[in-house]
């Protein structure tokens, strides 16, 4: 099978490489799935690029691998076609249309959808696809989802609060959006202008522009501000959002706590997107051949909702 194979880490161009590998063999509890989308995500960029403070950079390396990843092929989010399926399988069957995200736990996680197959068992993150999305739709709902969830699973959102997402056009902010506006909240978004129609059409409230000049002015203050974009991204805005809270509010950023990714998240994230209720936003679509290039448009920061790799 073709796969997208990362050498060591570095430079997207430099690394990342299209090889024939052998294709993977389902155990008894696993389906094989033939990928037909899977996503870039800024995880993915971070963890080849490796660019990182010492400490933290030792951190992950023993996680992923010194030097090189222990396992080249990167990737955690996939929606394809069950392939094959192991002799103790009874939830789904030859042909079934699924999406999935390779990760349970910290430590209960498997790489390798940057490729044309993987094998997941079949009590993971694994369900039957949205019958109302294309696989690249598909592809475009794990991560963002499920770490947007992470972030609200920390609070109670009731009807009526105040809501801060800062970072509110990407992956995650996207996300993060339109599940409070459920709940009945109010939400604001910090993004750039040109993003404004599109967060508007999400359910944002209230816009600010994190460009303009009297940008922190425009603050009010929130029950919750909750940061998308993580805290090695600041900026003077930031700054003040954190502090523009109610006497009880909570700031609350994506990289507070390990995210935990539960079965029952993931099922919600199916429920929400089938009913229509959470459409993914795709930014681009890339062939499997310009991986390179998607890691690169992903890594200058800028990307809108998700970038989605056709397989």
């Amino acid at each position: 099978m073709k796969a997208i194979m990362c050498t060591r880490y570095g430079a997207a161009e430099e690394v990342l490489v299209l090889q024939d590998v052998e294709q993977p063999t389902p155990k008894a509890d696993e389906i094989l799935i033939h990928i037909h989308a899977t996503s870039v995500t800024a995880s993915d960029v971070l963890i080849r690029n490796m660019d990182l403070p010492f400490m933290m950079k030792m951190v992950i390396q023993l996680a992923f691998g010194f030097g090189k990843p222990r396992n080249p092929i990167f990737g955690m989010v996939c929606a394809g076609t069950v392939e094959e399926i192991g002799e103790d399988v009874n939830k789904f069957k030859l042909g079934d249309e699924v999406f999935a995200y390779g990760s349970m736990s910290p430590t209960k996680r498997r790489f390798g959808s940057y490729a044309e197959y993987i094998c997941l068992p079949q009590d993971w993150n694994l369900a039957l696809k949205p019958k109302n999305m294309s696989f690249e739709q598909a592809a475009a709902i794990p991560y963002g989802g499920l770490l947007a969830l992470h972030m609200f699973s920390k609070v109670t959102i009731q009807k009526g609060d105040r809501i801060l997402i800062y970072g509110a056009s990407g992956s995650i902010g996207t996300m993060a959006i339109q599940l409070p506006k459920h709940e009945g909240a109010l939400v604001t978004s910090v993004c750039s202008a040109k993003n404004f129609d599109l967060v508007s059409s999400l359910g944002s409230d209230k816009m600010i522009d994190y460009q303009e000049d009297d940008a922190a002015f425009q603050l009010e203050s929130y029950d919750f501000v909750f940061d998308a974009v993580g805290k090695q991204k600041t900026s003077l805005l930031k700054e003040h959002s954190k502090k523009a809270l109610t006497t009880k509010g909570r700031y609350i950023s994506i990289d507070d706590g390990t995210p935990r990714t539960p079965k029952e998240a993931f099922l919600r994230l199916k429920t929400l997107a089938e009913s229509g209720m959470l459409p993914p936003v795709i930014d681009r679509v890339y062939p499997l051949s310009q991986m390179a290039e998607a890691h690169h448009y992903v890594e200058q920061g800028h990307k809108t909702g998700s970038v989605v790799i056709s397989v």
